[in-house]
C-alpha cells in the first residue's frame, strides 16, 4: 500500500508570490532575512519621547503637541528612508510586512504596544488611496494589531479632503495645509480608550497633532504615537 505524501500548508498566494525579504529579495517567510535584519538593527535605536510641549505651549496650538508620547525606531535616513519611499511611492505594498516584522522584534516596543486598547492608523483621502492603491499606515497598523492581539479602529478618524502632500511644504505651510481635513465619527468607540496612533514618518508633527486634536473630541484616556522614523 502506497503511503500518501504529506502536503505542506502553503497558501495559493504564497505559491504565486512566495514570501521574500523586502530588502534583498531572497526567499524568507518573515519577509526579512537575518543579514538585512542586522543591517537595519545597526541603524535603529528605539526612542520614547515624552510630550513636553503640552504645558509649555498651552496657549499656542501651532506649537503644542496633542499627544502624550512619541515612539519611533529610526532617524529618517539611510536604508530605512529608502524602504519607506519605495513602500509609499513605488507600489511596493508588501514592504509593510518587512517593516512590522523588524519593529516587533524589539521586545520593549512590543510590550509597550500590548498595553493599548486600540490602534488607529492615520487615514488618507479617498483620492490618494485610489491613486496609491492602499493606505500605508493602515497596512502597518493592521499587521501590528494582529500580531499584538489588540483591536484596530479605522471607522472613527477620516480624511475628508485631498490636499497638497505635506512633504512638499515647509513647517508653517504644513500646519495650515492640514487644518480641517480630518473628521471624527463613531466617537463612542474611542471614549476612555488608550489609543496608539500609527503613521509612517514624523517630520514636523503637523499631521499627527491634527489627528490627535480631532481624536481628543472622543475623550480617550490617552493618545500616543508610533512612527517608523523621525525626520
Amino acid at each position: 500500500m502506497k503511503q500518501k505524501m504529506s502536503v505542506p500548508n502553503v497558501s495559493f498566494l504564497d505559491l504565486i508570490y512566495p514570501p521574500k525579504c523586502g530588502i534583498c529579495g531572497k526567499l524568507n517567510d518573515n519577509f526579512l532575512c537575518n543579514k538585512c535584519y542586522i543591517k537595519l538593527k545597526n541603524d535603529s535605536k528605539f526612542k520614547v519621547e515624552e510630550n513636553k510641549k503640552d504645558k509649555e505651549y498651552n496657549e499656542d496650538r501651532a506649537n503644542r503637541n496633542e499627544y502624550n508620547r512619541l515612539l519611533y525606531m529610526f532617524k529618517y535616513e539611510g536604508m530605512i528612508r529608502s524602504i519607506i519611499l519605495k513602500y509609499k511611492f513605488q507600489d511596493k505594498s508588501y514592504l509593510y510586512k518587512t517593516i512590522v516584522n523588524f519593529l516587533l522584534k524589539n521586545e520593549k516596543l512590543f510590550e509597550i504596544i500590548k498595553t493599548y486598547d486600540t490602534i488607529v492608523p492615520v487615514p488618507i483621502s479617498k483620492k490618494r488611496k485610489k491613486t496609491r492603491g492602499y493606505n500605508q499606515s493602515y497596512l502597518i497598523a493592521r499587521e501590528i494589531a494582529d500580531k499584538a492581539g489588540i483591536s484596530i479602529n479605522n471607522k472613527c478618524l477620516f480624511k475628508t479632503k485631498n490636499i497638497i502632500e505635506q512633504n512638499k511644504l515647509n513647517k508653517e505651510e504644513r500646519a495650515n495645509n492640514i487644518k480641517g481635513v480630518y473628521e471624527l465619527k463613531n466617537s463612542y468607540e474611542l471614549e476612555n480608550k488608550k489609543i496608539l496612533l500609527i503613521d509612517d514618518i514624523y517630520t514636523t508633527g503637523s499631521t499627527v497633532n491634527e489627528c490627535c486634536r480631532i481624536l481628543k473630541k472622543a475623550k480617550p484616556k490617552e493618545i500616543d504615537i508610533l512612527v517608523i522614523a523621525k525626520d
